[in-house]
């Protein structure tokens, strides 16, 4: 049948309905085909449409994994300067924030009883030798026994001890530096009655420093003693160099983080202890590694790729990732030198897509 008997057989059946008063439709031929026509920028037209995208061509290069921590600066060493008895000061010797010396005396209480008990056995020594001396002479004619000659010396070994002990006695009345330092504020005054709870003042030594800081957990065990590190002070931007030399046995099970220490010389004295500072530490090195922009990634249902671009087409590549920085990854497979890799419009890209590449330097 061709389309004239079709088109009149149409013309009887609309006449008819139109007689009994229905209205009636006839689509005209060209709109039926571009009904049916398929429609414009659909997936294959997007395909053939080229997407302007940056790019790096890859190539050999070494990456530092770098940790960026805040610390605290810790004196060598620090103690709470107290009497080892109890008494009435009679002496302060030492200048507030003044360096001391180590065996320095500090301060003193009264020991008036105990120099009296001293000068007494010191008086009764010379009589015990005497003693000794003819009971030895008496030994050697066997005018005297052995024994009187032993409990003569046995005599003189203890008044010996016992003078050893009050000197020991005067000693705890002297507060001396147990290092040398700088010593802070005092706590007392002359004439006052300490104990042993009793702070006189806090000794600090300041030469070296300690710096202080804590890693993430997974870095616990690998940085070892030697490790160099550049740290700045709060207040102070100049750059300073420390190495570690110790770190905590165990990781805080509160934190999740592993506590290190470093040793800085502050031979100029310059930093004080309890400064904030901001801890700069390279823990790993990777020479002649192959690293891409982070924002060149794509992960998608645990797999991750990237998009290169192959004779001006999108071409998905999937990776292994390794370290990474704040600004690129390590990719432990997947990619070869001279690889170019796009970087922009990642989301965009599909597989085959056309590129236009601009290449970054």
């Amino acid at each position: 049948m061709n389309k004239y008997v079709k088109w009149s057989i149409v013309g009887v059946v609309v006449l008819g309905l139109t007689g009994l008063g229905i209205r009636t439709f006839v689509p005209r031929e060209n709109e039926d085909l571009k009904q049916n026509a398929p429609a414009k920028g659909g997936k294959n037209g997007q395909q053939g449409k080229a997407l302007n995208v940056r790019a790096v061509v890859l190539g050999e290069q070494s990456l530092t994994d770098g940790i960026y921590v805040s610390g605290s600066l810790v004196p060598d060493e620090e103690v709470s300067l107290s009497f080892e008895t109890s008494g009435k000061i009679t002496g302060i010797f030492f200048k507030e924030g003044a360096h001391v010396a180590q065996g320095q005396l500090l301060a003193k209480i009264n020991d008036a009883p105990l120099q009296a008990e001293l000068r007494k056995k010191q008086a009764q020594l010379k009589l015990m030798q005497d003693r000794l001396f003819r009971a030895k002479a008496l030994l050697e004619k066997e005018a005297v026994s052995k024994e009187a000659f032993q409990e003569a010396e046995a005599n003189l070994a203890a008044l010996k001890a016992e003078i050893d002990g009050v000197k020991a006695q005067i000693a705890q009345t002297e507060l001396r530096a147990p290092f040398s330092g700088i010593i802070g504020l005092r706590q007392v005054s002359q004439g006052a009655f300490a104990t042993t709870a009793t702070t006189v003042a806090t000794l600090t030594k300041t030469k070296p420093l300690k710096v202080e800081f804590s890693v993430p957990e997974r870095y616990a065990g690998t940085l070892a003693a030697g490790t160099p590190l550049t740290f700045t002070a709060e207040g102070d931007l100049t750059p300073r160099q420390a190495k570690v030399y110790a770190s905590d046995s165990r990781v805080d099970p509160e934190t999740r983080t592993y506590t290190i220490r470093a040793l800085y010389a502050n031979a100029d004295g310059r930093l004080v202890p309890g400064r904030y500072v901001s801890v700069n530490l390279t823990t790993r090195q990777y020479d002649r590694t192959l690293a891409v922009p982070s924002e060149a990634i794509v992960s998608e249902m645990g797999i991750d790729k990237v998009f290169l671009c192959k004779n001006g087409k999108a071409e998905a590549v999937e990776i292994s990732k390794g370290l990474r920085t704040d600004a690129q990854v390590q990719v432990l497979k997947g990619l070869s030198v001279g690889d170019t890799v796009i970087t922009s419009g990642t989301m965009q890209l599909r597989q085959g897509q056309s590129v236009v590449v601009t290449v970054s330097k």
